[in-house]
């Protein structure tokens, strides 16, 4: 894992927008009516190959496939693994519970499904773990980046979407996850990119799918997490996984947010070389001030998102520094790359968040806040 020694680097959380054409194709694999498999495989190979492309000429220095050919980025496992055939539910946000008048204005798209697990975790289709690798690849062989990687689900977001009906505790659950995808972890790692685990389980976990609990008895569900996830990386050294931190990639109050300052400690416990997290929104904007209380492990570095993915406002370069500065003005200089808040295409759906054309904006200020930063960094 690189390391910024003479400038700020900078990064982003994953996901992309996808092209019209290949959302079509993954929307119709979703719905059952594909009918060419080979023109969805032809389609994620071609957008991979820009997408990793747009993001070198933009000089974002590590980059990701866009998660273009995932259908989200914590659900695609239903259609990798078997057990997933159960009914599933999604739950009300809490903080938007809060206001059930703006609740009921709230149009939402259908979403992709999220079944439960209603029968035994096993993998049905590891090839297309490979698939994506070898597509990633032949990108990377083309563009020549600084360094890359690709993302997965942790066992405990895969716990928060496709809820257990199977497994007699939530433990076990837990456990057979993090035993079946360490395989694609260590696929990853194997091919020579970074792992990013995706865990808002973490964050997002409170007010989504626990916001009844205390906070105590929360992290007490963190810690288990933690705890899967070490397992599933136990064979690979924590310089090549980051982990992502999140409170959930949408616009809203997210007042019932908890804060970073008392998930910190928990989520420092796992073995992982980076912690990615939400720093540019107003919600959490003001939590670098954490990082001078609570002490990173020797080993860790941070990649605190400076732009926010829930806003088609572009941040101006001077904001972008001004947020990468204080950061390293607490941990380091050296221990901070600069990233996204989260994804700029969690799922695929055409309901954009932030307008695809604008997520490039957006990355030539994160580029341009990146240079004025190491001005004043390393003068």
């Amino acid at each position: 894992m690189k390391h910024s020694t003479t400038r700020t680097l900078t990064t982003h959380t994953g996901s992309l927008p996808r092209p019209l054409a290949l959302l079509e194709l993954l929307n119709a694999k979703e719905a059952g009516t594909l009918n060419d498999h080979n023109a969805l495989h032809a389609s994620v190979k071609s957008a991979v190959a820009e997408v990793v492309k747009q993001q070198v000429d933009a000089a974002v220095d590590i980059v990701s496939d866009g998660e273009l050919g995932k259908i989200g980025y914590s659900t695609y496992v239903k259609d990798r693994l078997t057990g997933f055939d159960g009914e599933g539910s999604v739950s009300v946000r809490a903080d938007w519970a809060d206001f059930p008048d703006a609740l009921a204005r709230q149009v939402r798209s259908p979403g992709v499904a999220r079944p439960s697990c209603n029968g035994p975790i096993a993998w049905k289709d590891k090839s297309a773990v490979q698939v994506d690798i070898d597509i990633m690849q032949a990108a990377v062989t083309r563009t020549a980046p600084q360094e890359a990687f690709m993302t997965a689900a942790s066992p405990g977001v895969i716990a928060h979407f496709l809820q257990n009906q199977y497994y007699a505790t939530r433990d076990e659950y837990l456990a057979t996850l993090a035993n079946v995808m360490k395989e694609e972890f260590e696929a990853i790692t194997q091919a020579g990119f970074l792992l990013q685990l995706d865990c808002p389980d973490l964050a997002m976990g409170r007010h989504l799918r626990f916001p009844d609990l205390s906070t105590d008895e929360f992290l007490e569900i963190a810690e288990t997490n933690v705890e899967a996830l070490n397992h599933s990386i136990q064979n690979i050294p924590a310089e090549q996984v980051r982990l992502h931190l999140c409170w959930g990639n949408y616009e809203g109050p997210h007042h019932r947010d908890i804060p970073l300052r008392d998930i910190l400690p928990t989520v420092l416990k796992a073995n992982v070389g980076a912690i990615s997290f939400e720093g540019a929104n107003p919600r959490h904007e003001h939590e670098w001030n954490v990082f001078k209380d609570i002490k990173l492990p020797d080993h860790m570095i941070i990649i605190p998102g400076v732009i926010d993915s829930t806003t088609n406002y572009i941040e101006h370069p001077e904001v972008v520094a001004q947020r990468i500065v204080r950061y390293a003005e607490v941990v380091g200089r050296d221990r901070v790359i600069a990233g996204s808040d989260c994804g700029f295409g969690t799922f695929a759906s055409t309901t954009y968040i932030v307008e695809p054309e604008i997520v490039w904006a957006k990355f030539q200020s994160l580029v341009k806040g990146a240079r004025i930063a190491s001005e004043q960094l390393w003068s």
